[in-house]
């Protein structure tokens, strides 16, 4: 439970609201997750990602942050009873990759003003470079020094935890404590680191000087159990319900789309090692009952938790009631012990926050891609780069452009043609309306080109299904060629495929159960070239890609 604190004030700093609401938001998913979730290790709250679409979508206003888990949270509950996790899917690994990889440098790079103790620091990135490089001389010196030895503490407590060996029960007694509490002190890095620096800060209170900024007073006490306010005072008058919505705009579907996809990726990376299998609708149900009740106490939209989670999994955790105690902890922590935040400085939680994001940069996926399909660079570069400018713009251009190439794939299936007394045509995927024009173009264009023009078989072993665009398609392509005396057959056809074909009553319809039966009867159909089987003489695809 004790992690829960540092990374709950990292995460209100990234979404850049006051700290006590990262401890509002750290405690109700904790129990809900234990009668709703699917994982036994997942832990629900606040996660820097999240915590950055948040800060980008609710305008460092807590009201909007509030108002906006309410409203993610009923976005969430309602696919849940739809059934629509399924929606999840279309958002590809590049667009991931993309933007958790661009989110690790911004939000890194807006806390290198806590290091330095610079204040007055536009939230814009390029604005943030520009004014962070142009201010680097007014550096406070105590910050900066802080900060930087905390961020050399954690990496070597990661590098140890990393390279530390598992104790086997036949060694002493003093070799099996000593790995305790190494393994206790890398896990706990973040809390131990946050706990030296606040008994810094207030050994300098003590002695009358105080050169680090501090996170200053956090109001004690259990928050207020209520309704989200679905209005907003401001200067001019009242922000209405209907003028906060347009504001949050396209962040209704990307809050709760991301929420989901970062609690099932980190249930699923947890599943695989203890063999157990993720519901997402299931997971949307938990989420969206969290971001409702933690919107009743002042929570903005959680997630999944990755550095919470894999401490529950190394723990030993055996069921998500392991979040109760979590939970209990962060409500203790909130009724008697806020005073003691005022000590913790800001450098030391924006080194913490530098120390758990950076690891989201992965280098070696460009690399990757490269290897793989480099096509995919296309959404994971133009995801990577938008999320610079404004994080909505990166994920839903990475989606968009995903998107467009999976239609071209549809659009323009791969096509295989063999050349012989007749032609034989064989789709390499299923075929939907997008790809008609272009199969009755290719199929046209080879038999008409060849000399004497040929009779097509059409091999339908990959369709599974038709629609009626496709139907129509197929009755003009046969019409095109009988009015060149040419014959088009169809063979291999699936079940449901030859009844929605027959059912059509194509005029000139003619289909063989095989390629090999069709081969055979191919010199008896109009403008076959003989009585021989065919036979093949030469192969090309179609298909640029």
């Amino acid at each position: 439970g004790w992690p829960a604190f540092p990374s709950s004030q990292r995460c209100a700093s990234a979404a850049f609201v006051p700290a006590q609401y990262g401890l509002y938001s750290s405690f109700v998913g904790c129990f809900v997750y234990c009668f709703l979730g699917t994982a036994k290790d997942v832990t629900l709250g606040p996660m820097a990602i999240m915590s950055l679409l948040v800060s980008s979508y609710a305008f460092y206003e807590p009201v909007y942050a509030v108002l906006l888990a309410f409203l993610s949270g009923c976005i969430q509950l309602a696919m849940g009873l739809l059934h629509l996790g399924f929606l999840l899917d279309f958002i590809s690994c590049p667009v991931i990759k993309g933007f958790t990889s661009a989110a690790s440098i911004t939000i890194s790079f807006n806390q290198v003003k806590n290091i330095l103790g610079l204040q007055g620091i536009p939230r814009q990135f390029f604005l943030q470079v520009y004014e962070t490089l142009r201010r680097i001389g007014e550096t406070r010196a105590g910050d900066a020094v802080l900060g930087l030895a905390c961020l050399a503490v954690l990496a070597a407590l990661r590098a140890m935890k990393s390279r530390l060996p598992q104790a086997a029960r036949a060694e002493p007694l003093a070799a099996r404590v000593s790995y305790l509490i190494v393994w206790t002190s890398a896990t706990a890095r973040n809390a131990l680191v946050v706990l030296f620096a606040g008994l810094v800060a207030y050994s300098f209170q003590v002695m009358g000087s105080q050169p680090l900024t501090l996170t200053g007073s956090i109001p004690q006490g259990l928050p207020a159990f209520r309704l989200p306010r679905f209005s907003m005072a401001a200067p001019n008058g009242t922000v209405p319900f209907t003028s906060i919505v347009q504001d949050m705009g396209v962040g209704l579907a990307v809050v709760p789309l991301m929420g989901l996809l970062e609690t099932v990726a980190i249930a699923k990376a947890f599943a695989s090692q203890n063999d157990y299998r993720i519901d997402p609708n299931q997971e949307l149900l938990a989420l969206g009952f969290t971001n409702i009740l933690g919107s009743f106490v002042s929570s903005y939209p959680v997630t999944g938790s990755f550095g919470r989670t894999a401490v529950n999994a190394q723990s030993g955790v055996c069921t998500p009631a392991g979040g109760l105690i979590t939970g209990a902890l962060v409500l203790l922590s909130l009724a008697y012990l806020t005073s003691l935040f005022y000590y913790i400085p800001k450098a030391a939680l924006a080194a913490v926050i530098i120390s758990a994001v950076v690891p989201m940069f992965d280098a070696g996926i460009f690399r990757t891609l490269w290897r793989v399909k480099r096509l995919d660079l296309v959404p994971l570069c133009v995801t990577f780069l938008l999320c610079f400018w404004e994080v909505q713009y990166g994920i839903v251009a990475g989606v968009l452009v995903s998107g467009i190439l999976l239609l071209y794939s549809i659009a323009r299936p791969p096509i295989k043609v063999l050349e012989g007394d007749m032609l034989l045509v064989q789709l390499g995927s299923s075929l939907h309306f997008p790809a008609i024009e272009y199969l009755r173009d290719a199929v046209c264009s080879r038999a008409l080109a060849a000399s004497p023009p040929r009779s097509v078989i059409l091999d339908c072993c990959h369709i599974s299904s038709i629609d009626y665009t496709v139907v129509v398609g197929l009755a003009e392509l046969l019409q095109e060629l009988r009015k060149h005396g040419l014959s088009l057959a169809f063979c291999s056809l699936q079940e449901p495929v030859l009844q929605v074909l027959l059912s059509a009553d194509l005029e000139g319809f003619q289909h063989f159960p095989s390629r090999e039966e069709a081969e055979r009867c191919g010199g008896a159909e109009p403008g076959g070239g003989g009585t021989s089987p065919f036979t093949s003489t030469g192969e090309s695809s179609l298909l640029p890609t």
